[in-house]
């Protein structure tokens, strides 16, 4: 695996992690009350990637679960999903593929093919953080899939900074009991956590290239936002060590992750960091230890009310206040993201006909709550990063997307870090051309241009 790039917002962009039933009004407040939770809990010890990779080797006793697959790739390809526009000039698959047969764990996908020579374009398969929200409902309907949804709830329009303009994508919704994928076994979902959710995700990927053996040689990158900062390092780090071990290589070339919520002592630090600027939460909370002290619990309750009323994901963000689906209404996609689209996916994708062209079991699909954020700001990601001590070989510079400045860019060894300028938490959906230059840029191996266009 050669590149590796961390991209954050400008402004803002945090992280969820619990899986919640979808509630904007109570998703922040839950979410604060579990961050604070775990400064004050004893957090099961965490090991590194080095003691990960031992305990995989003591435990690795065969590959993984490989099941037939003759005829799934057809039965899984896509009509048409209702509501789609005209015109649709590219291949789209989903469905489910087993990662266990003795509890029936089964995860979902959704597969957009490029509308340009796909048998060249590599594979870039996406995740979503949380723990716990949809791959589906956020990336590939909200943010850069080739789809999003109309304010209706039941008409698509084309996203023209689509990612499979440059790639073809893969959606993957994981763990089990996330979106549609499930498992036949009640007790898998009170199992899952990240090394669960990394092997299983593993399993998927070695099935799905059996079901489209023509993308076991393409090449491949992990990509994903959020608390996808533990889900594609680890998983990346899972197809290493098998690629070693066993003879079913996935050809991994590089990982992405935007807004990465990495670990906690440097997102809480830069969480604060962002923002105050008042000493008092700098003096008494060491947020690397497990148990606070009372003035740190009491200067972060008091940050957290005296925010307000806001999106926490968005910190200059309208809220939704109609949820109300509109008819007749027409769908583009602009930089101003609509607070409400969140409500237009939940209708779309539990309408039973859109269900039955994806393929998927018959289910009240929900997707957790959250757009864009100050949960994991530019501050906690360069935390993270400062503390690799990494050597800078292409200095702090600002990067191009037209004539306009995207952001800003530094190059360390084997690492680029990105800001997206007026982004948040989901930064395709509130900036989706400049995060296609992004990807763009990534895919082919170099840094965004340096001068605006003419």
């Amino acid at each position: 695996m050669k590149k590796v790039s961390l991209y954050a917002c400008l402004l803002l962009n945090f992280s969820l992690l619990v899986i919640f039933p979808y509630s904007k009004a109570s998703q922040a407040d839950r979410l604060d009350k579990l961050i604070l939770s775990r400064t004050t809990k004893n957090p099961p010890k965490t090991l590194s990637w080095e003691e990960e990779d031992t305990l995989k080797t003591q435990s690795s006793s065969s590959a993984a679960y490989v099941a037939p697959q003759e005829g799934l790739r057809q039965a899984d390809k896509i009509v048409t999903l209702p509501g789609q526009p005209y015109g649709v000039n590219f291949d789209q698959y989903s469905g489910y593929v087993t990662v266990d047969q003795d509890t029936e764990r089964e995860l979902f996908y959704y597969f957009v093919e490029s509308p340009y020579n796909p048998s060249t374009k590599p594979l870039v398969l996406w995740l979503n953080g949380g723990p716990g929200c949809s791959s589906l409902g956020y990336g590939a309907f909200e943010e850069l899939g080739p789809f999003r949804i109309k304010s209706d709830g039941q008409t698509l329009y084309r996203n023209k900074y689509a990612w499979n303009e440059v790639a073809n994508v893969l959606f993957l919704e994981s763990p089990a009991g996330v979106g549609f994928s499930y498992s036949n076994t009640t007790s898998d979902y009170d199992k899952s956590g990240d090394k669960r959710t990394a092997q299983d995700a593993y399993v998927f990927l070695i099935n799905w290239l059996e079901r489209f053996p023509e993308y076991k040689t393409r090449d491949i990158y992990i990509t994903g936002e959020s608390y996808a900062g533990h889900y594609v390092p680890q998983l990346a780090s899972t197809i290493l060590h098998n690629n070693k071990l066993y003879n079913q290589t996935i050809n991994l070339k590089g990982i992405s992750i935007g807004n990465a919520w990495i670990d906690d002592a440097t997102g809480l630090q830069g969480l604060y960091d962002y923002f105050w600027t008042h000493e008092l939460i700098e003096k008494y909370c060491d947020f690397t230890s497990r148990n606070q002290s009372a003035i740190c619990n009491n200067a972060t309750d008091k940050a957290l009310i005296e925010k307000g009323h806001t999106d926490f994901y968005n910190i200059y963000a309208p809220l939704c206040h109609d949820s109300s689906l509109k008819n007749g209404s027409t769908g583009y996609v602009t930089n101003d993201f609509d607070p409400c689209s969140d409500y237009y996916g939940i209708a779309y994708l539990n309408r039973p006909e859109v269900q039955k062209a994806l393929h998927a079991k018959p289910t009240n699909w929900t997707h957790c709550g959250g757009d864009t954020d100050a949960r994991v700001p530019v501050t906690s990601s360069r935390y993270s990063i400062n503390k690799l001590k990494l050597a800078i070989n292409s200095p702090w510079r600002p990067w191009y997307s037209g004539k306009e400045i995207g952001g800003y860019v530094v190059g360390y060894k084997g690492l680029t870090f990105v800001t997206v300028r007026g982004a948040g938490h989901l930064v395709p959906s509130w900036q989706p051309e400049r995060a296609l230059t992004l990807i763009s840029s990534f895919l082919y191996g170099s840094l965004p241009t340096v001068s605006p266009s003419n």
